[in-house]
């Protein structure tokens, strides 16, 4: 397999397992395609795929060559990116690994900027929780990541903001009023430091379990039930934009009566942060908390 372009094909047919759609994606005909694939596999000396009516299945050979061909791919967009930052103007893709929660309510602002003062730039996205987001740099699928929390991370880290932690509810006024309704404290499932700084609070205050429970994937499904009074839920500040409408916030306080809040961490390589794309944007984030409140 010596060119580019075949290592891409290879790709593509592992991606699709289906000779139609693989075509289409790089716009060829199928009898081409399949002519081009024999080609390769007589260069193997073995069968990549086999072929049926369902589509297309990897070989135990296949296998191995595809996960050489991406590794090869891999190679060659680090190499592209480093030609490209060579360059004053900014190209090549920005991967971001960012925390869900931070991905909805935040980023979007920061994206807006960079987009506009660098249209020839791409952008990459993947959201998750923190947890996952560690391993997406560990595994090279992002450049930077932004977690929340307090990161355990030797590479470069830079903090972006701080968000305070409220009790939210439309009729609950004060945190012992939990105990007396019936209503369900509402809970997105989270990261396991999160949840127990959660549940260290709730205990400390409480000494009891919440009488009923609803659990829901998402942060944002866990706001709008708490908004339309379904029931109650803990919530960080950056869900909240301030024109909330009859809605209660009552701050979550430690032992020594200081809200307790969230932290949001910007982490990478050092290598990543000497890409041009990488730069442009962290210039840009240092910008837009410079102009935040």
């Amino acid at each position: 397999m010596s060119t580019l372009s075949e290592v891409h094909l290879l790709s593509i047919l592992a991606q699709e397992m289906n000779m139609r759609k693989a075509a289409e994606r790089l716009f060829v005909s199928q009898p081409a395609l399949s002519q081009r694939l024999q080609s390769i596999e007589k260069e193997w000396g073995t069968k990549l795929f086999i072929r049926s009516q369902k589509g297309l299945s990897l070989t135990p050979a296949g296998e191995m060559v595809i996960q050489f061909a991406n590794e090869m791919m891999a190679k060659e967009e680090k190499v592209r990116e480093a030609i490209t930052s060579l360059d004053s103007e900014v190209y090549g893709t920005l991967k971001i690994a960012v925390a869900s929660i931070v991905g909805q309510n935040w980023l979007p602002q920061v994206l807006k900027k960079f987009v506009k003062k660098h249209p020839q730039a791409k952008i990459s996205l993947v959201t998750g929780w923190s947890s996952e987001i560690s391993k997406a740099l560990y595994e090279d699928q992002a450049h930077i990541g932004i977690v929340r929390g307090t990161p355990d991370w030797k590479g470069v880290k830079m903090h972006l903001f701080e968000d305070r932690l409220n009790l939210v509810d439309t009729e609950i006024t004060k945190p012992e009023q939990v105990l007396e309704t019936d209503r369900p404290f509402i809970q997105f499932k989270s990261d396991s430091n999160y949840y127990q700084e959660i549940q260290e609070w709730w205990m400390r205050n409480f000494q009891t379990a919440p009488k009923r429970t609803i659990i829901v994937d998402q942060i944002e499904t866990c706001k709008q039930m708490t908004f339309n009074g379904i029931g109650y839920a803990i919530l960080p500040e950056i869900t909240l934009n301030g024109a909330e409408e009859n809605i209660f916030k009552i701050p979550l306080l430690n032992p020594n009566g200081v809200q307790l809040k969230r932290d949001t961490w910007l982490i990478g390589y050092e290598s990543a942060f000497q890409l041009n794309q990488v730069q442009a944007f962290i210039e840009i984030v240092k910008e837009h908390i410079k102009e935040l409140p």
